[in-house]
Formats: structure tokens, C-alpha cells, sequence
């Protein structure tokens, strides 16, 4: 299992490791209960992990760089040593370990899934953001000559359609005149023999 891997679910408490995708919604499995679960995409919406991002008073930032930041700060206040019931300890513990945080824009009670989302990802070993970010790389590099290709093809496809029309046009209304009328003709000797 990998942090790319891991999900939110709405309407569902905790993150998911998303298995596989349905037309109707997907199989998720529980990353701290290690449950499998199929859910409706009609009542659920499931949000990566990695492309959550997080307001700040500059640019938002992605929520794998404020998790680095509370495991930067983990040293000096723990996130488990937090009164999730308290607003304002939720409030301090935000401003002292990343002060860049919009308090406007970022309701406490996203600080408090934050909170808890970062306390599943340390129990189960998923706070590693550098590995997949990795991978991404050489990801990319390979997926680049492909778009180019792929651009390529479109290129000339539609040359080769537009140098058929130009011949088709030169011919094509005596003979699209010439076929329909004698088919309709046809068809409709066929009828009144019959």
C-alpha cells in the first residue's frame, strides 16, 4: 500500500486504500480496520489523497506537505497530545507547526481530520510523499513521447480525410445525384411490382 493508493471517502469516517474502480461506485478496504467494502458512487465521493490541497495565505499547498511539516513538528508538540474537542488547542497546535495555514479558509474541523488522517498514515507507515514523487519522474518522461505520437497521428488523419473530400467534392455531387436517384427508383419499382 502506497500514500497515491489511499483515499477519502465521504460520508465515511477514516482513509481507504481504493482497491478498484465500477461504473457504480468502487471497492475500497479500510486502512486502519482492514475491511473490504463495495461503495455506490449515488451516495459517495472518494478524493485522493494527493490531490487534496490545503489553503494557505501564499499558494495552497498539497496535504502531503503539511503531514511533512507535523512529522517536522513532532519533535516539539505530537499531534495525539491534541484535545481534538477543543478548537483552540486544534488552532494552536495548526499555527505553531504550519503558520502559513488561512485561518479563514481552513475550518477547524479540517484541522481535526488532518489530525487523524496523519495518526492512520503513521500507524500504518504511509507517511514516505518522496518515493512516489519518485516515480512520477520517469513517469512523465515515458508518457511524453506518447502524447507527441499520439498528437501526431490526429495530424494526419484528418489530411488524409480532407485530401479525399477534395477529390470526393470534385465528383461527388454528380455522383451522390446519380446514385440516390436511380436506388429511390428502384426501390420503388420494386414495391409496385410486388
Amino acid at each position: 500500500m502506497e500514500y497515491r493508493e489511499i483515499v477519502a471517502v465521504t460520508g465515511l469516517s477514516g482513509l481507504y486504500q481504493l482497491v478498484t474502480t465500477k461504473s457504480d461506485g468502487a471497492i475500497v478496504r479500510s486502512v486502519a480496520e482492514k475491511t473490504t467494502k463495495f461503495i455506490s458512487a449515488r451516495q459517495h465521493n472518494v478524493t485522493p489523497l494527493e490531490s487534496i490541497e490545503v489553503y494557505t495565505t501564499g499558494d495552497n499547498v498539497r496535504l502531503s506537505v503539511v503531514f511533512q511539516k507535523m512529522t517536522e513538528g513532532e519533535a516539539t508538540v505530537a499531534p495525539t497530545s491534541v484535545n481534538l474537542n477543543d478548537a483552540k488547542a486544534i488552532k494552536a497546535y495548526f499555527k505553531q507547526v504550519f503558520p502559513e495555514f488561512d485561518e479563514d479558509r481552513v475550518y477547524t474541523s479540517d484541522m481535526k481530520k488532518m489530525i487523524k488522517w496523519f495518526e492512520i498514515l503513521k500507524a500504518n507507515d504511509l507517511l514516505r510523499f518522496e518515493e512516489p514523487a519518485a516515480e512520477e519522474q520517469p513517469a512523465q518522461a515515458e508518457t511524453a513521447p506518447a502524447v507527441e505520437v499520439v498528437a501526431e497521428e490526429p495530424a494526419e488523419k484528418p489530411k488524409k480525410k480532407a485530401s479525399k473530400k477534395k477529390v470526393e467534392s470534385d465528383d461527388a455531387p454528380a455522383a451522390e445525384a446519380t446514385e440516390e436517384k436511380p436506388a429511390k427508383k428502384t426501390a420503388r419499382k420494386k414495391k409496385t411490382e410486388e
